[in-house]
């Protein structure tokens, strides 16, 4: 059965990415293309429904972004969405004209009765604008479905042609109704029926890796976080013992990590797994290298060296297997270049010898972080693995401020163990984005019985987020940072003082390095 389907033109908005999941959280396929998509691809798996999101140029610069005109003749359903109705009132012989005064933020819109998109809603709600151009003259046979105080265009519609446009960004919190406005589209317009289930895409995606892999083997590079958990597991499921996942224990996990990575996958999900243990080679490489930057890259050498290395045992296989999800996909478009850019594949393991030529296998491509969550439970991997918190690819690399050695690594674990033990306790665990010990190349006078001591200085970071774009700390309570400081202090060896970070991101970042 053909899944129906909505593209979404990017012409570079904040918000792209949220119309595509408002519009998966009503249950309807939708997929980001690039905005010089041409009407004729297109064709080729017809969407039910097309939008043009918004954008962060002028219709009026050079070389602004644009639209294959021959789309508009498709005879499938147009929502232009800010930038995407001044792109569509342009060249559907409308003008646009640069606004008067800027609107941006909360405003309070009043509709026109008439409108499927705004079928069921009040007459007045506020709306989240963004815009500096503006409307100045509809396109011929297109009727004014909503005014704002500094826009009489605030919304239009050419019901005969199916072609709807707003000024507002539906897709944000801020915007009241906006996931009706946005259903009204999908249901009342472009007739989705709203069937798309996680369960029924993992049974297409197993047989589409069955048809990509044929008989060959996959390997994989498996680092215990969700995205390539799930898609190892997936894999799993479409080729069998044909997938190879190798574990890469570059000494810098948290404590007892790669133990149960090992029981994980290997003794529960019965997967073929190869860990390789590096430990004491990614110490050597790091020894004196107190730069974070060169730390990173060198984290990075090795851990693309290792890899290459024990690939090299499966000498069969023709598939490298990536835990790539569509952020990643979409993020991978060069900023340099604007959203003109054809979207590409995103390469997690990047860097590979010439001798290693893999084919690329990314089963979550098309799956939001969410998504993937959840297609982990259907699968039954364990709540635990799905819902842990984001883990740096440096691991405690960048946790350890100055020279990373492993009698530091060894004690940040001990002290993060600590925090992670705590933090658990919390009602509200799985609410919080990440929380985890940082090791402070400080060391301070201390009193532990009647001696002295000069001992290192622990931080306690822990942030709550959506995307990890901005992050706000975490109002941890404060009997449990009085616990975990108490058995910081008391329970590791060489830790003294604990402090707690209270900056938010921006200007902090999560990491502190």
């Amino acid at each position: 059965m053909k899944v129906q389907r909505i593209a979404i033109l990017d012409y570079g908005s904040q918000y792209t990415q949220l119309i595509a999941r408002r519009i998966r959280e009503l249950q309807v396929f939708s997929e980001i293309v690039p905005f010089d998509i041409s009407a004729a691809k297109l064709r080729e798996d017809m969407p039910q429904g097309i939008i043009l999101s918004g954008g962060p140029n002028s219709v009026f610069e050079p070389g602004a972004p644009g639209i294959d005109p021959e789309i508009f003749k498709l005879g499938v359903p147009v929502l232009g969405i800010c930038y995407g109705m001044q792109l569509m009132s342009q060249h559907l012989g409308g003008a646009v004209e640069p606004g008067t005064e800027r609107e941006y933020g909360k405003t309070e819109m009043t509709t026109i009765p008439g409108n499927d998109l705004f079928t069921g809603l009040p007459e007045k709600f506020i709306v989240w604008m963004s815009h500096g151009d503006r409307v100045a003259r509809i396109p011929e046979g297109f009727r004014v479905s909503a005014v704002s105080g500094n826009c009489p265009y605030a919304a239009i519609r050419d019901e005969a042609r199916r072609f709807y446009a707003i000024q507002f960004h539906p897709e944000v919190v801020h915007t009241q109704h906006g996931s009706q406005i946005i259903g009204n589209f999908l249901f009342k317009v472009c007739g989705c029926k709203g069937d798309w289930k996680l369960e029924n895409w993992i049974d297409e995606t197993v047989g589409k890796l069955k048809a990509q892999i044929g008989d060959e083997e996959v390997v994989l590079g498996l680092s215990g976080g969700v995205d390539s958990s799930v898609a190892a597991v997936l894999l799993h499921k479409a080729i069998g013992t044909r997938l190879h996942c190798i574990f890469v224990d570059n000494g810098l996990l948290r404590h007892n990590e790669d133990v149960q990575v090992e029981e994980m996958f290997k003794a529960k999900l019965g997967l073929d797994l190869h860990v390789a243990h590096a430990a004491q080679r990614f110490y050597g490489a790091l020894a004196g290298v107190s730069d974070p930057e060169r730390k990173r890259k060198i984290i990075g050498r090795e851990f693309i060296n290792v890899f290459a290395e024990e690939a090299r045992r499966f000498k069969d296989c023709k598939f490298l297997g990536q835990g790539t999800i569509y952020p990643d996909v979409i993020e991978s478009s060069s900023k340099k270049n604007g959203p003109s850019q054809t979207i590409k594949s995103h390469h997690n393991v990047g860097g590979l010898p010439e001798d290693l030529k893999f084919e690329l296998v990314e089963p979550l491509r098309d799956l939001f972080k969410d998504e993937v969550r959840a297609v982990g439970r259907v699968l039954g991997m364990d709540r635990e693995l799905l819902d842990r918190q984001p883990f740096p690819g440096p691991g405690l690399g960048v946790r350890i401020l100055g020279e990373v050695t492993e009698a530091k690594v060894k004690l940040l674990q001990q002290a993060d163990l600590r925090v992670q033990e705590e933090i658990r306790k919390l009602p509200d665990y799985r609410t919080i984005w990440q929380t985890f010990a940082v090791l402070l190349p400080v060391r301070s006078v201390g009193v532990m019985g009647d001696q002295r001591t000069y001992e290192y200085t622990c931080a306690i970071r822990s942030v709550n987020s959506v995307d990890a774009m901005t992050a706000d700390w975490t109002r941890i309570p404060y009997d449990t940072l009085a616990t975990m400081s108490n058995r910081i202090i008391n329970e590791v060896r060489g830790i003294n003082r604990v402090v707690y970070d209270i900056s938010s991101k921006p200007p902090a970042t999560i990491e502190w390095e």
